[in-house]
């Protein structure tokens, strides 16, 4: 969801994005897929190198076979200069062998995920967009966002930038999905391409290289020997051994890979917990809101029909206690958390009609200026489990080394508050597929150092900057105090009558601007 803006956060963000130089993440996603759609104008599709490789080397190995890793291997094979590469998806998960449509009418998975309008920009120009459209998906023109203490509240609308929608809610499964079926059309045999085991042990090629003494073995042998030292070395579950010119780490926040290739990370926990599940109403839900309570924020997102999707953080005492109690008890409480429970509903002053004429020249009225605060649709039942994981910030140190590159939650986790977490790792996969590209058409080493090192300066300095600002919100909001919370009621109270502001908050989150604030 949009980041809320605050002044003291937006500063702090606004200057670390003035000293990284930084794009925002989704925003690059949409610069690097165009790559993706078409070849260069008179340029022939490059055949594949002499076959002289064995079944078990590769050219890319993803280790990860969740939602990001798909979309590495998705992106490689929809480029006309990258399709020719022998790529594999590693993963145990038994989901990666359904390939078939979900129904729609089914019952809402919890775990979802808010993709941005360039999210759904790279998704179809890979081509697996038009196989979510046939599954569920719920997009939303429409948020609302609001403090718990009454003091102020603020609303985006899409017609705010001129769009049609700011976001689509999708359910994981659904993502994942839709790229198999994806990588399907595009591979003739894609069980080929998924190894369905574990990563045991990765072993990079060393700087000193014994291949045997010349004389003593067929030449072919030491040239298969010679080749495969300066490839990492995958040892699997199942007994079967792989080589691969590049391992792109996908395997999420407790990364192997990364473990294995001594990456050090920075962060820390929060002390919180989300919760997640989904309920039901009594008609549809075509908005997205946000309640900013004492523990944390909570979200009614919709996901089609007369479904919403809770992300709730709170205390992890709190999530213990809300797990275990009675579906209609905590139906009860999520009703309170979002309309009449902590305080009372926000309303508009005399102040905020001479705020919004003051600003109404620079760069005109936004459309949900004039809208006012509406209590969300109720919950009338829970209709699936409740889950709990705990919260965390991390951050790699590298993204990459010689012939490994990571992306997604192996390279960086964020708060959830602002659900922009996937959106950033389909921005690795996007770049990174982008720069393998631009390193074959050169006909480089796509393990090489100095060709990964471009993947990881374009990706590194947005995704510190969202972490920062996300962050800096958590931070913010986490604290019950008097005097900041006037300090807060006054930056929605800005966001929603300021519409230069207001129209820059929902491009960053959107990816059409480099900054939260004015730009």
């Amino acid at each position: 969801m949009t980041p809320t803006p605050a002044r003291a956060s937006a500063a702090a963000a606004h200057a670390l994005l003035r000293r990284t130089r930084c794009f925002a993440a989704a925003n690059q996603i949409r610069t690097a897929s165009r790559a993706f759609s078409s070849a260069p104008a008179g340029a022939s599709e490059p055949q594949g190198p002499e076959k002289v490789a064995g079944d078990d080397e590769l050219d890319v190995a993803i280790v990860g076979g969740g939602m990001v890793g798909l979309a590495v291997a998705c992106a490689l094979s929809n480029m006309p200069l990258t399709k020719h590469l022998r790529v594999a998806v590693i993963d145990s998960n038994p989901a990666l062998k359904s390939m078939n449509y979900l129904k729609k009418d089914g019952i809402p998975d919890s775990r979802v995920s808010t993709v941005t309008p360039a999210t759904i920009s790279f998704f179809r120009d890979i081509g697996a967009w038009e196989h979510i459209l046939q599954q569920r998906h719920a997009f939303f023109g429409k948020m609302q966002v609001w403090d718990y203490t009454g003091l102020g509240y603020t609303r985006y609308n899409a017609r705010d930038v001129s769009k049609e929608y700011l976001g689509c809610v999708v359910e994981n499964k659904v993502l994942c999905n839709s790229l198999l079926l994806r990588l399907q059309e595009q591979k003739e045999d894609i069980g080929k391409m998924v190894y369905p085991t574990r990563l045991v042990s990765l072993a990079f090629p060393s700087k000193s290289r014994n291949v045997g003494v010349a004389g003593l073995k067929p030449p072919s042998t030491e040239a298969e020997e010679l080749r495969r030292s300066n490839l990492v070395k995958l040892d699997l579950s199942d007994g079967q051994t792989l080589y691969s010119k590049l391992v792109v780490g996908a395997d999420g926040s407790k990364s192997n890979v990364r473990q294995i290739a001594g990456i050090k990370t920075t962060g820390w926990s929060y002390p919180q917990s989300a919760i997640i599940c989904t309920v039901e109403h009594t008609a549809a839900n075509d908005c997205a809101w946000q309640r900013f309570l004492p523990s944390g924020p909570i979200a009614l997102l919709p996901i089609g029909d007369n479904f919403s999707n809770i992300v709730w953080t709170m205390s992890p005492e709190e999530a213990s206690r809300h797990k275990s109690m009675s579906s209609e008890d905590f139906v009860m409480s999520v009703n309170r958390a979002l309309d009449f429970g902590y305080g009372p509903h926000p309303n508009s002053s005399s102040l905020d009609h001479y705020v919004e004429r003051l600003f109404s020249d620079f760069g005109g009225t936004a459309a949900s200026t004039k809208e006012c605060f509406e209590v969300p649709p109720r919950a009338i039942g829970l209709i699936s489990e409740r889950m709990a994981f705990p919260l965390s910030l991390m951050h790699s140190h590298d993204y990459v080394s010689k012939r490994l590159a990571l992306v997604g939650d192996a390279a960086h986790t964020v708060h959830p508050l602002a659900g922009q977490g996937v959106n950033l790792g389909f921005g690795d996969a996007a770049a990174l597929a982008k720069v393998i590209s631009e390193g074959v058409s050169v006909g480089a080493d796509i393990g090489d150092l100095s060709l990964l090192n471009r993947y990881e300066t374009d990706r590194k300095a947005a995704n510190i900057a969202m972490a920062a600002v996300l962050d800096g919100f958590q931070k913010m909001y986490s604290v019950d105090f008097g005097p900041l919370n006037v300090l807060r009621a006054a930056a929605f109270h800005g966001a929603q009558y300021i519409s230069p502001l207001k129209k820059n908050i929902i491009s960053y989150a959107m990816g059409d601007s480099k900054s939260p604030l004015f730009s």
